[in-house]
C-alpha cells in the first residue's frame, strides 16, 4: 500500500485518517511477519561491519518527507538483523528480555493518544490503572500495605531512587561518612547509582561471597563493624535476588536480620529474579525477599515486557514520597488521597509506562504468567542437569533460579588459561551455530559459560537444541567422547 509522504499544507503534521490507517497496517504487517520468522533467524543476529554503519549514517536530516515503505525496509532488512536477537526463542544470553505482543499494543496506544500522567490531576483514571499495577507488584512480592512504588526505565533508575530514600532517611545532610555495602557479584548499576546519589566510590564496600557466589553475611557484619569503629556511618546494604553472572540469590533472610539489628536499609536487587516470587512453589528460593526495605524489579525480564520497563517498591511509602514531593506555582495543589506519580518519582514529564503491564496482565491473566515462570525454572533445572553430566564440564553454579554457569576442564586443558580459552570458544561456537545464543562472564579469573532461560518464547525444544549444541562443541574442544 502507498502512504502519502507530503501534505497540501506545508505546516501540517497531521495525517488524514485513511493515511494513518494505512501506515498502522504497514507497520503491524512488517512487525508480525518479523516475529513469525524469528526461528529462521540466527539467535545472535548478524555481524555489523564499519562500512555498513558509515553508509547507514544520515548526519543531515532530509528536507522533504520520505515514503514509509523504504524506511521500514531499512529497519527490518538492514538494521534489525544486525543486533542481538533478544526476542529469539534461543536467546539464552545475559538476562533475556521479553517483548510480549500486548505490550507493543500498549506502547502504540500510549503514544497515539498521548496522555500526560505525570500529575494525578491531569489523568486520574489512567494514573489509577498504573497505581493498580504497582499494587499487583506489591502483593506478588509480599510487601505490606503502605508500600509505594514507581515505574522506571530499568534497574539502574530503581536502585538510584532506593539509595536516595535511604540516604535521606538515615544520613545527616553531611552524607560523606555514609557507607554502602553490596557483594563482589552485584550488578554494576549499584555502584553507579551510589555515585549518582552522592555516595563516593571509597564509601562503597564490595563484600566477599561464599562458594555459591552468595554474599558472605559474616564478612558483611565484619565490614559494618570496622566502618563503625572508624567513625563512618553504615546505612545501606544491597543484596541480590539473582546475580547476573551466576544467578546467585543472596541469603536474604540473614541479611535482613543483620540490617534490622544494625539499623541499616536493606535493598534487594530483584531485577532478574524477584518475579519468580509470583509462583508460590518457588518462593522458598527467595526466602526473606518480602522483608526488604526496597526492591528493584525489571518487568522487562521476569514479566516478559519490552526493554525499558523497570520498577521500584519501597516498604515505607512515605520515604519515597518524602524524597520526591514538591510543588510549583503552575502546578495544582498536591493531594494525598490517590497515588500521584510526580510525588513518588523524579519525573514530571512522563508518558504512561504502566500501561504495558496493565494490558498484558489483563489479557493473559496472572495464572498464565505463573505458569510461564514455573516453566522457565523447570527448563533451566533440566538443562543444567544434562549439561553437568557431559564429559569435561564443571558446573560452577547450578540454577538457583533459571540461570546456570559452567566451564570446560579436561586433561587436554591443563592450565587455567587453556580452560578459559576453551570455554570462551565453546560460547562462541555454540552461538555461531545459530540456534541459540550463549554469553559468558569472568569470575575470580575463571571464564564461565552461562545459560539463562527467561524468554517467554523459550520452550523445551529450544533448550534441547542448546544442550545438543553444547554437547557437540564440548566434545570437539576437549577431544573427549560423548556418553
Amino acid at each position: 500500500m502507498t502512504v502519502p509522504s507530503g501534505f497540501a499544507d506545508p505546516a501540517s503534521l497531521d495525517y488524514a485518517p485513511e493515511a494513518m490507517r494505512a501506515m498502522g497496517e504497514a507497520v503491524v504487517h512488517r512487525a508480525v511477519a518479523h516475529l513469525a520468522a524469528l526461528r529462521d533467524q540466527p539467535a545472535s543476529g548478524l555481524p555489523t561491519d564499519p562500512a555498513f554503519l558509515r553508509a547507514l549514517s544520515t548526519p543531515v536530516p532530509p528536507e522533504a518527507g520520505e515514503p514509509l515503505e523504504p524506511l521500514l525496509d531499512l529497519l527490518f532488512d538492514e538494521c534489525l538483523p544486525r543486533a542481538y536477537n533478544a526476542p529469539h526463542p534461543g536467546y539464552l544470553a545475559y538476562i533475556p528480555g521479553g517483548g510480549v505482543y500486548p505490550a507493543a499494543l500498549a506502547d502504540f496506544l500510549s503514544s497515539a493518544v498521548n496522555r500526560y500522567t505525570g500529575v494525578w490531576w491531569a489523568a486520574p483514571a489512567l494514573v489509577q490503572l498504573e497505581a493498580d499495577v504497582l499494587d499487583w507488584l506489591r502483593d506478588w512480592m509480599g510487601f505490606p500495605a503502605g508500600t509505594a512504588g514507581l515505574f522506571t526505565t530499568g534497574g539502574s533508575g530503581a536502585t538510584f531512587n532506593a539509595i536516595l530514600c535511604a540516604r535521606e532517611r538515615l544520613l545527616d545532610p553531611d552524607i560523606r561518612p555514609g557507607v554502602l555495602y553490596t557483594s563482589t557479584q552485584a550488578h554494576h548499576c549499584i555502584a553507579k547509582a551510589a555515585k549518582l546519589a552522592g555516595i563516593a566510590a571509597d564509601r562503597v564496600r564490595l563484600v566477599p561471597v561464599d562458594a555459591d557466589f552468595r554474599m558472605d553475611v559474616a564478612a558483611l557484619a565484619a565490614a559494618i563493624a570496622a566502618d563503625r569503629a572508624a567513625g563512618l556511618r553504615p546505612f545501606f546494604v544491597a543484596s541480590s535476588a539473582g546475580t547476573t553472572n551466576t544467578g546467585a540469590v543472596d541469603p536474604l533472610d540473614a541479611v535482613a536480620d543483620l540490617c534490622a539489628r544494625e539499623g541499616l536499609w536493606h535493598h534487594v536487587d530483584g531485577a532478574y529474579g524477584a518475579c519468580f516470587h509470583l509462583v508460590p512453589a518457588l518462593r522458598p528460593l527467595l526466602a526473606g525477599l518480602p522483608r526488604a526495605d526496597s526492591l528493584t524489579l525489571d518487568p522487562h525480564k521476569g514479566l516478559f515486557l519490552p526493554y525499558g520497563t523497570g520498577a521500584l517498591l519501597v516498604r515505607d511509602g512515605d520515604a519515597l514520597r518524602a524524597v520526591h514531593t514538591t510543588t510549583a506555582g503552575y502546578l495544582p495543589e498536591n493531594q494525598d488521597t490517590f497515588y500521584d506519580p510526580a510525588q513518588h518519582g523524579p519525573e514530571l514529564s512522563r508518558g504512561f509506562p504502566g500501561l504495558r503491564l496493565w494490558l498484558a496482565v489483563r489479557l493473559f491473566g496472572a495464572a498464565r504468567y505463573r505458569a510461564a515462570l514455573a516453566e522457565k525454572r523447570a527448563l533451566a533445572v533440566d538443562a543444567a542437569a544434562r549439561v553437568a553430566a557431559l564429559p569435561g564440564v564443571v558446573m560452577d553454579a547450578p540454577p538457583q533460579l533459571s540461570l546456570f554457569a559452567f566451564h570446560l576442564d579436561a586433561p587436554a586443558l591443563p592450565t587455567a588459561a587453556a580452560r578459559n580459552a576453551a570455554t570462551r570458544a565453546l560460547v562462541d561456537r555454540v552461538t555461531a551455530r545459530g540456534r541459540v545464543m550463549l554469553s559468558g562472564c569472568t569470575v575470580d579469573g575463571r571464564y564461565l559459560a552461562r545459560v539463562c532461560v527467561l524468554s517467554f518464547r523459550t520452550r523445551a525444544g529450544d533448550v534441547e537444541a542448546a544442550v545438543e549444541d553444547i554437547a557437540a562443541e564440548a566434545e570437539a574442544l576437549q577431544g573427549v567422547a560423548a556418553p
